[in-house]
């Protein structure tokens, strides 16, 4: 019963994380929604980029707590190298090449291009800098956190084989249903991603390296 009620707290707590994120997103997105009424558009600004440096202060906060509190990975305490970095490259390598069979697909039609990617690039067209710059140096941290960080700690903290194996495919799949939410090729292809992503924090043991490949990855979307 204790357990059930440990895990039942946590699972709330990791929804409140992910909404906050939303939430700080959605206001961004709602400023685009004036471009005739500049008042109104930098009052949803204003209390969106707020509400985004309160939560990802937070959340990152929280992560720290956990890590303090439970940290049998030794997140963070391992010190970066050029070794590491290179091998950081390597990564963004098989990400470049995930990305390029998954434009091929979509050229060929196989696959449709995604939903979440068309928001992107409508809200990116009413307010290219402010939506451009929270995809690229603001949401990568939320959902490195969220997705990777505080997930793993909370429900794979356990440093076993299996436990890290599960831990990346579930937490990768997650990442993929909170872009597509249709079970479909799409979603697998965002899973894969999270996957990557899951493999790199479990690699280096430092959140910094899956959130700088995680950047990358949202600059070239943009550029």
């Amino acid at each position: 019963m204790r357990y059930l009620f440990l895990k039942g707290g946590q699972i709330v707590k990791w929804l409140f994380f992910l909404f906050i994120y939303l939430l700080s997103s959605t206001l961004i997105s709602i400023a685009g929604e004036f471009p005739n009424q500049p008042d109104r558009m930098a009052q949803f600004l204003g209390i969106g980029l707020i509400s985004s440096a309160i939560s990802l202060g937070f959340i990152g906060w929280r992560y720290w707590v956990q890590l303090q509190a439970n940290n049998p990975r030794n997140f963070g305490k391992y010190p970066i190298t050029w070794q590491k970095v290179s091998r950081l490259f390597l990564l963004f390598a098989a990400m470049l090449v995930l990305q390029y069979i998954w434009s091929l697909l979509i050229t060929l039609g196989i696959l449709q291009f995604p939903a979440n990617q068309q928001a992107v690039d409508v809200a990116a067209n009413q307010m290219p800098f402010w939506n451009n710059l929270f995809a690229v140096a603001v949401a990568p941290f939320f959902e490195e956190l969220i997705f990777r960080g505080i997930f793993l700690n909370y429900f794979f903290a356990k440093n076993t084989k299996w436990n890290n194996f599960f831990g990346i495919l579930v937490s990768g799949l997650l990442f993929g249903l909170g872009h597509e939410p249709s079970f479909d090729s799409t979603l697998l292809m965002y899973s894969a991603m999270g996957w990557l992503l899951g493999l790199t924090y479990l690699r280096f043991r430092d959140i910094r390296f899956n959130t700088a490949l995680h950047i990358m990855n949202n600059l070239l979307t943009v550029i």
